[in-house]
């Protein structure tokens, strides 16, 4: 295509030369031009007109707005709903919580009204309705104040059943040489080697030579020696004055200082010291006075069964 433009003034002419790909491009320019001066031209009516509140554009502009409130406020209240549901489902479990945390309560000696834990103040969920933000986020946060209680008591029951169980293995409920039987008891007695009556401070557990004497609760050892009438002897502190002896061994297997635990091997049996034959003599002594080791053992049978 040839155009020829011609200036009247100057009495003298110009000839352009547009090819296909020129004149598309021309194109193309000229209708982008007039697609920016469009939109520019749209978005400043509808914004003159929304402000001014022109009527037709008045109407769209709310009804846009509406409709997007409309989705807007959908999309929370199906959020808020679901966060309701499993907000009512941690509750539920957080009542099974409390119900079995009172009943392990007792079993470990708190009582949860004095630390002031008992009562829940969470409530329920309002049921029937749906929950506003506010509503949801004041039991969100008596929620997080019931947990927080929970976890106090829990902890509080935790350290007591662990204070119970430690004082538990402290105490000489096993017996040292498992399996054996009983010779003479605790108890005045004819001694054998005067023939007078004496008071028998302890248990003797028959038993061959060499067979394992185990700890009767868990301690320090505080003596692992020779004794002239107790011959090799062991003895371990269960604190609270509580003592425990073991005594004729034919081998000490621990020193004075270790730590045992309960039913850990201490000795063997033997017949040293003043003894008659193979066993064990086992004592026990609070406040250095000898106590009938039965009691203690029997103990342990009762709260066995």
């Amino acid at each position: 295509m040839q155009l020829i433009i011609t200036d009247a003034w100057l009495a003298r002419s110009r000839a352009i030369h547009l090819s296909g790909t020129r004149m598309v491009a021309a194109f193309l320019a000229v209708s982008l031009a007039l697609m920016l001066i469009a939109a520019a031209l749209y978005h400043w009516v509808f914004l003159k007109g929304a402000r001014e509140r022109w009527p037709v554009i008045g109407s769209v502009v709310r009804f846009v707005v509406a409709d997007e409130f409309e989705q807007r406020d959908r999309f929370m209240r199906e959020n808020l709903d679901a966060m309701a549901k499993r907000l009512g489902e941690i509750q539920a479990r957080m009542l099974q919580v409390e119900a079995l945390s009172e009943r392990v309560s007792g079993l470990a000696g708190v009582n949860p009204t004095d630390l002031k834990l008992a009562a829940a103040r969470g409530g329920a969920l309002v049921e029937g309705r749906p929950l506003s933000l506010e509503e949801l986020q004041a039991t969100l946060n008596d929620l997080e104040q019931l947990t927080g209680e929970r976890t106090d008591l829990l902890t509080v029951m935790e350290s007591r059943l662990i204070d119970q169980r430690l004082k538990k293995m402290m105490v000489p409920t096993q017996q040292p040489l498992p399996g054996a039987d009983i010779g003479s008891r605790f108890g005045w007695r004819i001694d054998p080697f005067t023939g007078r009556q004496a008071l028998h401070t302890g248990l003797d557990f028959s038993g061959e030579v060499g067979t394992p004497i185990v700890a009767a609760a868990g301690g320090v050892v505080v003596t692992a020696d020779t004794h002239p009438q107790y011959g090799n002897m062991v003895e371990v502190d269960h604190g609270n004055d509580l003592v425990t002896r073991y005594a004729h061994a034919s081998r000490l297997l621990v020193k004075k200082g270790d730590l045992v635990k309960r039913g850990q091997r201490l000795a063997l049996v033997g017949t040293t010291g003043r003894s008659t034959g193979p066993h064990l003599h086992f004592e026990v002594l609070v406040q250095g006075v000898p106590q009938d080791p039965h009691r203690f053992l029997h103990a342990a049978q009762v709260a066995g069964r």
